[in-house]
């Protein structure tokens, strides 16, 4: 079935708002084209700006593939002193940066998308079709980047969807950056069953103070600023569950009980969008990043009638970096085991 003539006038404006944001002549949205340095900023920016966590953490443009993590910060101590008096004595320079030099690797990030013509004709009733249509794109892009960052895995040659829903192939994520950086950072079990971390009663933690405090012992002291509790909502559905049970269910009782999880371990919280529900990570916020390679970004947005839709093809090389690994710990998500409801197993 034909678009309508209306919704073909209003797509041929769209391809001309592009072309305009892009710099670029109407004729290269339908042939494809890389985008400008300058654009490519300003949809980094758009992307960004969909996402509340995004807005928190690094979105960084770097110019190689594969390199050296650009904001790392310092790893250890650089003060001292030492008495040049001495024969042979000298002052010597630390690395403000450490030992270990930590590294990224980009990989291709392809997202396609398509609109059915009788989409686009409903569409084209309002007036704001271009945005709407913009904000489309970017808002699934944004959601993407956070489904990776915390559940992808690999970075495999063809993707897989049916089997990993969650984009766990489509590119290494921070998780997976401990993993394979600093793994004595990310714990895997506890001291009551193999493979398992169990919080609860009579579980490794009792609750989730308890956990949060233990994995504080696993950064540094002069590293334990600006941190952040990311906490999924299984576990604050569980820990909202025991304190009504333990305090009581009147109103006031749970004003008291909401009020006693403003901290957890002491620190701020927050649970981020798409982030594991049963995960827990202690970091700063600007500790994450995503790297995306300058003039990598390319565009084509074309015309399938043979299908009745419009295809928009976007890719670019980007990848997940933690910039100081020292700084984030947490606990490995699937291996997380609460009470069941009766209290007799863990689940």
């Amino acid at each position: 079935m034909p678009m309508s003539p209306n919704t073909e006038a209003k797509l041929e404006h769209l391809f001309s708002l592009l072309a305009q944001g892009y710099g670029v002549p109407s004729e290269k949205i339908v042939k494809g084209f890389s985008v400008t340095p300058s654009a490519e900023q300003r949809l980094q920016d758009a992307i960004v700006e969909k996402s509340e966590f995004l807005q928190l953490i690094n979105v960084v443009t770097v110019s190689e593939m594969i390199g050296e993590n650009v904001l790392a910060g310092a790893s250890g101590p650089v003060s001292g002193r030492i008495d040049t008096s001495v024969d042979g004595a000298e002052r010597t320079p630390r690395d403000v940066l450490g030992l270990d030099k930590h590294t990224y690797g980009l990989h291709q990030t392809n997202s396609d998308v398509y609109i059915r013509y009788n989409t686009l004709d409903v569409w084209a009733k309002f007036k704001d079709f271009a945005e709407r249509y913009v904000r489309y794109v970017q808002e699934r892009i944004a959601s993407d980047r956070e489904l990776v960052g915390w559940h992808g895995v690999s970075a495999a040659a063809t993707t897989d969807l049916t089997a990993n829903p969650l984009l766990q192939d489509v590119n290494k994520g921070w998780m997976q950056y401990m993993r394979e950086k600093r793994p004595a950072n990310i714990l895997t079990q506890g001291a009551l069953a193999p493979g398992e971390i169990r919080i609860g009663k009579d579980g490794d933690f009792l609750n989730l103070d308890h956990a949060v405090s233990d994995l504080l012992q696993g950064i540094p002291k002069y590293l334990r600023k600006n941190l952040m509790v990311l906490v999924g909502d299984e576990l604050v559905s569980a820990e909202h569950a025991g304190l009504y049970k333990a305090i009581g269910g009147t109103p006031s009782e749970k004003v008291l009980a909401t009020q006693s999880m403003s901290l957890m371990g002491g620190q701020p919280w927050m649970t981020p969008s798409n982030f594991p529900g049963r995960g827990l990570v202690v970091t700063p916020l600007n500790n994450l990043s995503i790297y995306v390679q300058e003039g990598s970004w390319r565009r084509k947005v074309e015309d399938a009638p043979k299908k009745d839709r419009i295809e928009d093809y976007n890719s670019r090389n980007e990848g997940y970096v933690v910039e100081t690994p020292e700084q984030l710990v947490g606990l490995e998500f699937d291996n997380v085991k609460l009470p069941s409801a009766d209290g007799t197993a863990w689940e």
